[in-house]
C-alpha cells in the first residue's frame, strides 16, 4: 500500500538505509556510552557507582514516554515534522548532558534526549507501515534491524576512542553529529509518506477512541506484552553488561571489542529472519526464540552454580549474551509487524502506543534487574529466564488472524 508522498518514492535500498538510520539513533545514544559508565560513575556518583547505571534506563524511560506524544503528532501533522522536532528535542538533551555538573541533572538530561529519540524510534515504523504490509513489511522490519543491531558493534569502540581522545562528556557532540546528518538526509531526500486523507486531527476524543481501538485488537496487545518482556531482557543484559565484563570476569579494558564481537554476530539475527519469515511465519520464529531462550539462560544459571573455572563461565556468559541480543533481533521485527498489521490507518499512533507502553513496561522489569547486580550475572540470568518463560506462553496465544 503506498501512500501519497511530495516526492518520487525512494528505492528500496536507500529507504531501508535512511529509516535503519533514524531507528538506530536509539542504540547509538545508548551503546556509546558503555565505555563511559565507570568515569561517570567516578566523577558524578562516586559512593553509589550502581546507579551510572539509570544513565542508560532514564534514556530509554524517556523515549518510552515520548512514544506517547510523537505518533499522534506524527498521524496530525506529517511524519516530516513530527522527526524534525524529536531531533530538536534530542539535540538540545544532549547539550545539557554535556554540561551536567551532578548525576541528577545528567538523568533529567538523558530523560529529555529520550523524549526526543521517541521519534526517530517510532515514525520510521510508521513510514514503513505506509508504505508496506503482512510479510513484505516483516522482511523490511528485519533489514532496517539488521542496522539496528550492527551499530552497537561500532558504538563502544566509537565511545572509546571519543573518551581517549576528548573526555567523556565528548560523547554527547557526536550525538548532535548523528542527528543532524540523519535529519539532512531526510529534508533532502525522503517525501512524506502519510497520505492526507488518513490525517487525525489532535482530539482527546479520537486519540481515546483510537487507543481503545489498538487495545482492543488481542493480537496487537499480545504483542505489546511480549515486546515488553523481550525488551526487558534486552535492558536489563545491556545495562549490566559492562558491569560484569570488567568486575565480574576482569575484561574491562576489552570490552568494546568484545561487545563489538557480540554485536556483529547478533546482527545476522535479521538476516535469518528476512530468510525464514516468508516461510515459517512470524509466530512460529518468535516461540521457537523464546524457547531456546529458555534453554541457554538454564545454562547459564547452570554454569554459574557449577565448579567451572572462570575462563570457562566466561565463554558461557558471551554465548548467553549474545543469544539475548540475537533474539531481540529475530523477534523486535516480528512482533512489530504483527502488532501494526490490523493497524493499517492508525499507523502513527498505533506505533506510538505499541513502542510507548513495551519500552516504559520494559524499564520497569529492567531497572531491578540490572540494580540487583551482585558481582555475579546471576541475577541477571534468573530475571532473563522468567521473563523468556511469561513471553513464551503469551506468544503460544497470538492466533493467525486474530
Amino acid at each position: 500500500m503506498t501512500a501519497t508522498a511530495t516526492r518520487p518514492r525512494l528505492s528500496t535500498g536507500e529507504f531501508v538505509a535512511l529509516m535503519a538510520m533514524l531507528t538506530a539513533t536509539v542504540a547509538f545514544s545508548i551503546d556509546s556510552m558503555l565505555p563511559a559508565l565507570p568515569e561517570i560513575a567516578r566523577e558524578l556518583s562516586p559512593d553509589a557507582v550502581n546507579r551510572a547505571q539509570l544513565i542508560l534506563t532514564s534514556f530509554v524511560f524517556g523515549m518510552g514516554l515520548g512514544t506517547l506524544f510523537v505518533g499522534p503528532m506524527a498521524d496530525a501533522w506529517g511524519r516530516r515534522p513530527a522527526l524534525f522536532g524529536g531531533a530538536a528535542l534530542y539535540c538540545l538533551g544532549a547539550v545539557l548532558a554535556w554540561s551536567a555538573p551532578t548525576l541528577e541533572i545528567m538523568l533529567a538530561a538523558r530523560l529529555l534526549q529520550g523524549l526526543g529519540a521517541a521519534a526517530p524510534r517510532v515514525v520510521a515504523v510508521a513510514m514503513i507501515r505506509d508504505q508496506f504490509e503482512g510479510r513484505e513489511m516483516a522482511r523490511i522490519l528485519s533489514f532496517v534491524m539488521i542496522i539496528f543491531t550492527l551499530v552497537p558493534a561500532m558504538a563502544p569502540l566509537l565511545g572509546s576512542f571519543i573518551i581517549a581522545g576528548f573526555g567523556w562528556r565528548a560523547i554527547f557532540g557526536s550525538f548532535l553529529v548523528f542527528s543532524v546528518i540523519s535529519m539532512v538526509w531526510l529534508a533532502l531526500r525522503q517525501g512524506e509518506t502519510l497520505d492526507p486523507a488518513n490525517r487525525r486531527p489532535l482530539q482527546v476524543r479520537l486519540l481515546w477512541a483510537g487507543l481503545r481501538e489498538v487495545l482492543a485488537n488481542p493480537t496487537t496487545r499480545l504483542s505489546i506484552a511480549v515486546q515488553t518482556l523481550v525488551f526487558g531482557m534486552l535492558f536489563s543484559v545491556l545495562s549490566s553488561t559492562q558491569q560484569v565484563f570488567d568486575l565480574t570476569y576482569g575484561r574491562g579494558p576489552q570490552f568494546p571489542w568484545w561487545f563489538a564481537g557480540i554485536s556483529l554476530v547478533s546482527g545476522t539475527a535479521g538476516f535469518v529472519n528476512a530468510k525464514l519469515v516468508m516461510r515459517l511465519g512470524m509466530r512460529a520464529i518468535i516461540r521457537m526464540a523464546l524457547a531456546g531462550q529458555m534453554v541457554i539462560s538454564t545454562i547459564m544459571i547452570a554454569a554459574i552454580l557449577s565448579p567451572l573455572p572462570p575462563e570457562q563461565e566466561f565463554v558461557v556468559y558471551l554465548v548467553w549474551t549474545t543469544s539475548v541480543f540475537f533474539q531481540s533481533g529475530l523477534m523486535i521485527g516480528n512482533l512489530n509487524a504483527l502488532g501494526m498489521e490490523p493497524m493499517g490507518r492508525l499507523a502513527g499512533f498505533a506505533a506510538s502506543v505499541i513502542a510507548s507502553l513495551a519500552t516504559v513496561g520494559s524499564v520497569l522489569i529492567a531497572a531491578p534487574i540490572a540494580l540487583s547486580y551482585d558481582g555475579t550475572a546471576m541475577p541477571i540470568a534468573i530475571g532473563t529466564l522468567v521473563a523468556a518463560f511469561v513471553a513464551r506462553l503469551l506468544a503460544s496465544r497470538i492466533r493467525r488472524g486474530a
